[in-house]
Order: structure tokens, then sequence, then C-alpha cells
């Protein structure tokens, strides 16, 4: 969704610019000074269809681009609250904790420090093809959690309640095995560029591994 808004954004803004840079090169070829002497060209006062016709074309530009962006934001911001996998993140300075919750069993946090490199960071181990709720929260400053493969990021503000639902989004298109780089978007302080993190995404059997192992921690 978000790939294909992105698209669809480019695709308009090239295009209005086609528009606006053949407009400039007609009025340069077909409207320079033929005559060595400078006359004035014929002076109206307005011309009534083209102010409408510019006001009218932006009106209808941003109507749809506003109409598209809507409507992928609410979608993306929706939250079902069944997730069966959920994950509290808590940001601190210089680091994450994760803690992931499944089917009302809390696993033992992750929790990191700074480093300098995403493979030392704290990881954060999720299946594929499994609605996976998250809750942001932090006691500082404003943080923001991205991860750039999931084409989507959520800033972290201090003194959001629990119930609001602006700290919170869902993703449910995690389908494709890896290790993924994550990091903090949000200029946080001296160590922010040391704020990373990675998610591991599993399948069905690596993920009831992961479980097995996790089972003696779980409260």
């Amino acid at each position: 969704m978000v790939q294909s808004l992105w698209n669809g954004a480019w695709i308009a803004a090239l295009a209005t610019g086609a528009v606006v840079i053949g407009l400039i090169l007609w009025a340069t070829i077909f409207h320079r000074k033929r005559r060595a002497k400078a006359e004035l060209p014929p002076q109206v006062r307005y011309n009534l269809p083209i102010e409408m016709l510019y006001t009218l074309i932006p009106l209808v530009m941003v109507s749809v681009f506003f109409f598209f962006t809507a409507r992928d934001s609410e979608t993306l911001s929706r939250v079902d609250g069944d997730a069966t996998v959920k994950v509290k993140v808590e940001a601190f300075q210089w680091s994450w904790r994760f803690t992931t919750t499944v089917n009302g069993k809390t696993l033992k946090p992750v929790a990191g420090v700074p480093v300098s490199d995403y493979h030392q960071g704290p990881q954060l181990v999720l299946p594929t093809k499994t609605k996976i709720e998250f809750d942001l929260e932090t006691d500082d400053v404003i943080h923001s959690f991205w991860v750039p493969e999931f084409l989507f990021k959520r800033d972290i503000i201090p003194g959001i309640p629990e119930d609001n639902p602006g700290r919170k989004f869902q993703i449910t298109t995690l389908d494709k095995k890896g290790v993924y780089a994550g990091r903090c978007a949000e200029l946080c302080g001296v160590d922010h560029s040391r704020m990373l993190f990675s998610v591991k995404l599993v399948d069905q059997n690596e993920w009831n591994q992961y479980l097995t192992t996790q089972a003696g921690s779980a409260q």
C-alpha cells in the first residue's frame, strides 16, 4: 500500500512537472522577442477563464492527493486489537526494550545498549504471515521506531497514555524471512546514531522453536 501511494505520488509529480516544463518551453519559444525594437505586448486587465483554470486545476490536484493519502493513512493506522502476537516497544536514550506477548503469555524482555552495528543491538524475533501489534512508549524524549524494509515508521512521543490509539499500529504483511535493520529516525541526543536494533522474521516452525526456548522466561 505504501509503495503504491509512493509510486502514484511520483507519477503525478512527474506529470505535473512535464506540463510546467512544457508551458515554460512553449512560452520561451513562441513568445520570445522577435524584433529589435522593444514593444509592450497587449495589456489586458484579466482573463476570467484562465484565472478559473489556474484555481481549479491545483484544487483538483490537491483533492486527489488528499483523498488517496487520507484513505491509505486510515488503513495503515487501523488496529484491530485481535493480534495473537503483541510487542511493547520501549524507547530510551539510547536503545530499545522489546517485550513480546504471545496468546497472553509475556516473554522475557529484550533490551540493548547503544551500538555501532545493528547486529550488535537488541533483536526482536517475530513470525512471518502473522498479524503483529506494536505498542510504542518512551519516558524521556521523542524517538521514532523505523525499520526501512517495512516501509513504515511511527514517532514515539512521551506522555501519551496507554489507551491512546496514536501509540499503536499493526502489520499483517511480514512474509519474507530475514534479519532487518532498525533504527531511531528522530534526533534524540548524543548517541542517536547508535540507537540501532534488528528484527528477525522466521517461519512458523522456527517461531515455535523460539517460543520453546523462551518458555522458561514466560510470565
